[in-house]
């Protein structure tokens, strides 16, 4: 079973992947698991499963269900001003056409969430340049953001969707509220109790050596860029919410099957998660064709065919939870700019027709042709 889906993923190899691993779960029993390439292809060592990865974006999920249990227990509400919980946020500045002003509307708790708050994607921006200076590299998670909050905004805040740093202050957030650094909370909270135990927001450098190999893709090849998160690592203290996770496939699709399964926030707090947010001028610069977002992630909206949720990493990791058919996929490795990064998302369409709906190949096949410019063979 699932041989078209394996071929699929086994084509990601001939494209230029080093190597992959895909695990599915239906109804809590693991019903694929396949793997091929190398974890360090300069040696030929071969994938085989106990590979730790940075998965970068798919860090988002983990932090933002993080937030929503404290949201559970009425710490916070999503239209509180983040100014009440981080004051160095209540005066900020926007920057227009006609130069920085001052910012007409607070950044509420729900554009963290939404990626709407108005925050760039800058991790080395003058700002946060002198918060490394000032703390000796260090830079800690909290208080890197007194020198984010000098950043003027890209717009006032809930104005459109912008790709950013939101999930970034949304784990100070944590911290704030939690008490707790949110390394330590996560792991407290999620890590632990799934039993995810190779998973850290804070990898000791001696465990450096069990991620597998990173690559680049440059001019039509993987070029080895070391095993450090690159970018968004923005000090030897600092935890990324949004980019800063270490995982495994193991480990992450526990965390998945924990989400979906109401361990780790109650069903109606996941139905929220999962309930589309943006209005339609929004929606006019948000990435994902066709889809909604969500508190954090991808979601689907009123009349979607596929009911998936999740995120990918831009080291072209890929999350996706089907609540209603009980199903969750993650696929790990270890490619940045990787060329199959925007065919990946198909990984859960190729489930979908496999148990449900052959059909559904046909119209794979017609909109990887349409739109990517890949043609399946089968």
């Amino acid at each position: 079973m699932f041989e078209r889906t394996k071929a699929f993923c086994d084509s990601f190899l001939e494209r230029g992947l080093p190597g992959f691993d895909l695990a599915v779960y239906k109804n809590g029993q693991c019903i694929l698991r396949h793997m091929g390439g190398y974890r360090d292809l300069e040696n030929k060592i071969k994938i085989d499963g106990s590979e730790r990865y940075n998965i970068y974006s798919c860090s988002k999920p983990i932090t933002c269900t993080a937030a929503l249990q404290l949201y559970e227990k009425g710490l916070f509400s999503l239209e509180d001003k983040l100014s009440d919980y981080m004051p160095e946020f209540e005066h900020m500045t926007v920057r227009t056409e006609s130069g920085v002003k001052e910012a007409e509307k607070p950044i509420l708790i729900q554009h963290l969430f939404e990626m709407t708050a108005g925050f760039s994607y800058n991790c080395s921006s003058t700002n946060l340049k002198q918060g490394l200076s000032d703390t000796d590299g260090n830079l800690p998670t909290r208080e890197a953001m007194k020198y984010l909050a000098k950043d003027p905004l890209l717009f006032e805040p809930g104005e459109r969707w912008n790709y950013s740093l939101c999930h970034d202050v949304l784990a100070a957030l944590v911290e704030v509220i939690s008490g707790e650094k949110f390394e330590d909370y996560i792991k407290k909270n999620i890590f632990d109790p799934l039993g995810m135990n190779r998973s850290t927001f804070m990898l000791p450098e001696s465990e450096l050596e069990e991620l597998a190999q990173q690559y680049r893709f440059e001019n039509g090849a993987p070029r080895n860029v070391g095993k450090k998160i690159v970018t968004y690592k923005i000090g030897r203290e600092y935890a990324s919410g949004g980019a800063g996770c270490i995982s495994t496939v193991d480990d992450y699709i526990k965390f998945a099957e924990g989400l979906r399964e109401g361990k780790l926030i109650r069903p109606e707090t996941l139905s929220l998660m999962m309930t589309d947010r943006l209005t339609e001028h929004q929606k006019s610069t948000y990435w994902v064709n066709g889809r909604g977002y969500g508190l954090g992630i991808r979601c689907n909206k009123a009349g979607d065919r596929y009911h998936d949720i999740g995120w990918g990493g831009a080291a072209c990791a890929f999350l996706a939870i089907d609540v209603e058919k009980e199903i969750s996929l993650y696929f790990g490795t270890h490619l940045l700019s990787s060329p199959v990064q925007g065919i990946r998302g198909m990984l859960y369409r190729m489930i979908y027709a496999e148990l449900f709906d052959e059909s559904e190949f046909d119209r794979i096949k017609n909109d990887l042709k349409e739109l990517h410019n890949y043609n399946l063979t089968y």
